[in-house]
């Protein structure tokens, strides 16, 4: 019973347009009035009442449905963007917190705290008008536009390489941190290394 179906629009009524969906949903009404026969009238009482949407074709119904579990967080809430002061510089808000924009425009922008931002920001904004920080989401109240989120760090200029590739790497959750020792010490610690002529004999070469 938890399982959404999608309904399917029909081709043909795009074909056709908004009038033949508007003339078929007519016909289907008036099929279900009951007319007396001398004046004209629909008697609702001895007839069902056409809105009923049990009456009505499943064309014309849209189905709804509601989150009843979050299975998995797919999102590693992790975005790049650039920060940047709010534009009403009286309110109150202004003094506590900068907006963090995201290059990604699926991700929401989000108020970050003034205390995560460099020293000088405040002052000199346009230092920071193309550097790239990493922002997570850590809330997004119902009644707010904006979510909430904490900068993680600072990685450069936008449009450099190393920069934006730590930015998508850390969006999607990729782990570019450093080999542990352990790892390490799998390698061959005597080079330079061969590969041996027993092992050549035995594999296929594609290099």
């Amino acid at each position: 019973p938890d399982v959404i179906i999608e309904a399917q629009f029909d081709d043909n009524d795009a074909e056709h347009g908004q009038d033949h969906l508007q003339d078929t949903f007519t016909d289907d009404v008036k099929k279900l009035s009951l007319d007396d026969g001398e004046k004209g009238e629909t008697k609702q009482d001895e007839g069902p009442k056409v809105n009923d949407p049990r009456l009505l074709p499943d064309k014309f119904l849209q189905r709804t449905a509601k989150v009843v579990y979050i299975l998995e967080k797919k999102h590693s809430r992790a975005a790049t963007g650039f920060i940047k002061l709010l534009a009403d510089r009286n309110s109150e808000l202004f003094k506590r917190c900068a907006m963090f924009s995201p290059v990604d425009h699926r991700v929401p922008r989000a108020y970050v705290s003034l205390a995560d931002c460099p020293p000088d920001f405040v002052t000199r904004p346009e230092d920071y008008s193309n550097m790239l920080f990493i922002c997570r989401i850590v809330d997004w109240k119902e009644d707010s536009n904006f979510a909430t989120g904490q900068l993680a760090k600072s990685l450069g200029q936008a449009g450099e390489i190393e920069p934006e590739t730590e930015g998508i790497l850390t969006e999607y959750g990729v782990d570019f941190s450093d080999f542990s020792p352990e790892a390490l010490e799998c390698l061959p610690q005597n080079l330079p290394w061969v590969i041996s002529p027993g092992e050549l004999a035995k594999r296929r070469d594609l290099r």
